[in-house]
């Protein structure tokens, strides 16, 4: 090879190995920013779904770290899938119980932007128990999220929307913000959430509640 050859390195793809977290063992303290190839502002979206929001989100902001996360297999392998397939490097997937995720695992202040975009309304009253939104979970979300750091929430669902806005807003340690005010930035090509996109057709009215941490 001549002095005057250059040699391309092209950078590694991700793998869906390099994307999917495995859960931390209970109690375990995490840094999130040891998964990623170097620090920046940390993300993390409750219920990611097939991964739309998230992918959009990770296009449109390189200099984010993201974690999604979701429950069902299904739905996460395929949001998995889907980030290394676009060869994002600043997005990870766990599949966990975020709530005891969110209690156990994370340390103070490390979420800049915490996004809850439709969760399980559990509809039925004797499965209201079930639902993620609850006052034990507020006070764990309110710790992990940094002064200034920002808690989104959207549903179509109206009583659950009015409990999860009673609860977040009795906070002294939150303050509601206009929505325009710290909605995210995703790409050009952003249409909504799947179920923002489901509900929207269905003629169903979507609520967005944004907060700021104090």
């Amino acid at each position: 090879m001549s002095a005057n050859t250059r040699t391309l390195i092209m950078p590694l793809m991700p793998t869906m190995q390099d994307i999917i977290l495995e859960p931390p063992p209970p109690d375990e303290i995490v840094d999130p920013m040891t998964w990623f190839d170097s620090p920046g502002p940390f993300e993390l979206e409750i219920g990611c779904g097939k991964g739309g929001f998230l992918l959009s989100r990770a296009r449109a902001n390189s200099d984010l770290r993201l974690l999604g996360i979701e429950w069902a297999n299904k739905f996460f392998r395929y949001a998995a899938d889907r980030m290394a397939r676009w060869g994002l490097s600043n997005v990870r997937v766990m599949r966990t119980d975020a709530k005891l995720f969110v209690m156990r695992n994370l340390p103070p202040a490390c979420v800049d932007v915490l996004h809850l975009y439709h969760p399980d309304p559990w509809p039925k009253k004797r499965h209201h128990k079930r639902r993620l939104v609850q006052s034990d979970f507020i006070e764990a979300a309110i710790r992990t999220i940094a002064p200034g750091g920002r808690w989104l929430v959207q549903s179509d669902h109206a009583e659950y929307f009015e409990q999860i806005e009673s609860l977040i807003g009795s906070r002294p340690e939150l303050t509601r913000i206009e929505w325009t005010q710290a909605e995210a930035d995703p790409d050009d090509d952003w249409q909504g959430t799947n179920f923002e996109i489901k509900y929207a057709r269905e003629g169903r009215i979507i609520r967005r509640a944004a907060f700021r941490r104090i």
